[in-house]
């Protein structure tokens, strides 16, 4: 009996710790779905809700870029395109024939949305073309209940109205290569442009804008049914370039006479560009979906090199504009005064070499400013080998020369100032007192880009060290705190004042060089200098034989024709700088686009009273005549 009560008590223990078990179990359980259903209701439905909400990325309108009065150079324009979904299309290619009879459609388009279209899922739309015109956007909208499947929508494309004049400046526009991304989600999106050259690229973090989003709810498939929300994104911001667009125009229609050229105009006070041309140039438009390969290879086998902005990635010997350095290096250094006089035979004998000079006959007796004037090599080949190399590239990079000027457009080029130090490093060779000469009329292994001699005419001009920019209001922008008028140069007004009257007397003066390009004005007046610099060297032979015009060579071994200034002489304001490629003399090719250019400069100036023209165009008290040849 006592054992029956034993067993009994036992089995009640353990019932009652099952049932006590149990309840736990369904307390933890019933406690769980409270929280679920009550607690965390609200949390659970959100996500419920974003299983069946698709987010999309709006693109924002680019940032507008402007001229220095607000004249727009690149913007934005409403476009239409027209787009097929699969799934809604009885037959993609049989669509796609029908939509191609109605307004052009290349063959390697159509090939390419049937691949899109066996890529992605049937409801995803497809671009067929973008940039319809009205009459096409027409055909299409008055044929759309014969074409299933086709829809046409609108977007916003990226517009340059200027198209070639600006191309090097503003630059355009492409697809996101993978290698450009950068964690930005908008840069996966498949139809968003990035700045690939110019200021659309050194400025596409402040032009992109950042994005928007709408919200659509989509079925299990992932299919559109309705849009619940949208928030359009926050447009790039706009910018404003010194760039004065009537001057650019001008410049460029100068330019564009040249088969390759290039030209820079300087507010010299500012540093401001004004006009940066690079000729020929190219239609910035043709890059937003890409080109074809065709007119690709066109572009880059083409040896005029039309993508390159050759203002700032041409480099060229600067011919006789570096003789100005020249004649202020050896002012400072102490080893020349403005009245010690040269004699010029028309060569110099160096050694075993003989160092000709470009008049066969010689310039006879000359001082500094005479020399500059008519350009004597035999007097700059004297006063190189007295002042020495190292100085002379000292007094290069004082003024620009050798190195980037920091620019806001990539691809600037540092060009190339030699000296014993950069020969032994570079070439593993010594440097030779004969190199000295030929560095001495800006030949040899100098190298200067078109920006970095617009530089130097406007440090001449001013004796202090201006730096050129293309963005209006850089500090601002940046935060930065406004600076104050350029730093001094270092050389003394002194030397300087001899070399602007030598410029100002290649212009002005009886025997300058370019004394047929003096300014249509009674009030302002050009101070310049012209260079010539030889594309290959001319050997013994070819001189012993007769030297060949420049129009008698094949155009790629013409010599480079250079020309520096500025304006007006007694209140400089403005210095420019034209390079034509090939282009023979510099008097005679690059110094009359110089004058051209320098009077639409002074016309378009608002600080001056409208130009007064002197009779017969020229300078009062001078007579033209035929330039020489330096």
């Amino acid at each position: 009996m006592n054992r029956e009560a034993e067993r009994l008590r036992s089995f009640s223990r353990r019932t009652l710790l099952i049932g006590a078990g149990q309840l736990a179990v369904f307390g933890a359980l019933a406690g769980r779905l409270y929280y679920l259903q009550v607690v965390a209701a609200d949390q659970y439905a959100l996500l419920a809700d974003e299983n069946r909400i698709n987010h999309r990325l709006l693109a924002p309108a680019r940032g507008v870029v402007r001229d220095r009065n607000g004249v727009p150079l690149a913007g934005n324009r409403p476009t239409y395109r027209v787009l097929v979904i699969p799934e809604q299309a009885e037959d993609v290619a049989a669509t796609l024939e029908a939509v191609g009879q109605l307004i052009p459609l290349a063959p390697e388009r159509v090939a390419e949305v049937m691949a899109e279209a066996n890529r992605h899922r049937a409801f995803v739309p497809i671009t067929i073309r973008d940039d319809l015109a009205w009459w096409e956007l027409s055909r299409i909208a008055v044929h759309a209940p014969e074409l299933p499947g086709v829809a046409l929508d609108s977007a916003l494309l990226r517009d340059y109205p200027l198209r070639d004049v600006t191309a090097h400046v503003v630059g355009y526009v492409g697809p996101v290569a993978e290698s450009e991304l950068d964690g930005d989600p908008l840069l996966e999106l498949p139809e968003f442009r990035i700045g690939k050259n110019g200021i659309e690229k050194t400025y596409e973090p402040i032009l992109r804008g950042r994005a928007g989003i709408s919200r659509y709810e989509v079925n299990a498939l992932g299919r559109e049914i309705k849009q619940l929300y949208r928030q359009d994104g926050e447009p790039g911001a706009d910018l404003s370039l010194t760039i004065d667009l009537e001057l650019q125009r001008h410049v460029h229609r100068r330019l564009a006479k040249e088969a390759s050229a290039s030209a820079v105009v300087l507010d010299v006070h500012g540093g401001e560009v004004l006009a940066l041309g690079s000729v020929p140039a190219f239609d910035p438009g043709a890059f937003g979906n890409g080109l074809s390969r065709d007119i690709w290879q066109a572009l880059t086998t083409d040896p005029r090199a039309p993508l390159m902005n050759k203002a700032i990635a041409g480099q060229y010997p600067p011919g006789s504009t570096f003789k100005m350095i020249v004649a202020l290096a050896a002012l400072e250094a102490g080893v020349a005064s403005p009245d010690s006089k040269v004699h010029c035979p028309g060569h110099l004998r160096f050694g075993s070499h003989t160092f000709h000079c470009w008049k066969r006959g010689g310039h006879g007796d000359l001082a500094l400013v005479d020399a500059i004037t008519q350009s004597c090599d035999v007097y700059f080949y004297h006063l190189a080998r007295k002042v020495g190399v190292d100085p002379i590239a000292a007094m290069s990079r004082r003024f620009g020369l050798g190195a980037r000027l920091g620019i806001e457009l990539p691809g600037e080029r540092a060009g190339l100032v030699p000296d014993k130090a950069w020969k032994l490093a570079a070439l593993g060779a010594r440097w030779h007192e004969g190199e000295t000469l030929v560095v001495g009329i800006g030949q040899g292994f100098l190298q200067a880009t078109p920006l970095q001699l617009a530089v130097m005419a406007a440090r001449v001009a001013t004796g202090r060290v201006v730096v050129p920019s293309l963005v209006r209001g850089q500090a601002a922008q940046s935060g930065e705190a406004a600076t104050g008028p350029a730093p001094p140069i270092g050389v003394s007004d002194w030397a300087l004042s001899f070399v602007r009257r030598g410029m100002f007397e290649v212009v002005n003066g009886e025997r300058g060089t370019a004394r047929a390009q003096r300014l249509p004005f009674a009030d302002a007046a050009m101070a310049g200098k012209t260079g010539t610099s030889q594309v290959r060297r001319i050997s013994r032979s070819e001189r012993a034989s007769g030297l060949r015009k420049n129009e008698e060579k094949p155009w790629e071994e013409r010599d480079h024709a250079l020309f520096v200034a500025f304006a007006p002489y007694h209140e400089p304001r403005y210095a420019l700088a034209v390079v034509v490629e090939h282009g023979g003399s510099g008097s005679t090719t690059a110094a009359p686009i110089a004058r051209d250019i320098m009077t639409k400069v002074l016309e378009l100036d608002p600080a001056r009273p409208r130009p007064a023209l002197s009779a017969g165009g020229s300078h009062p008290e001078q007579a033209g005549g035929p330039a020489d040849p330096a």
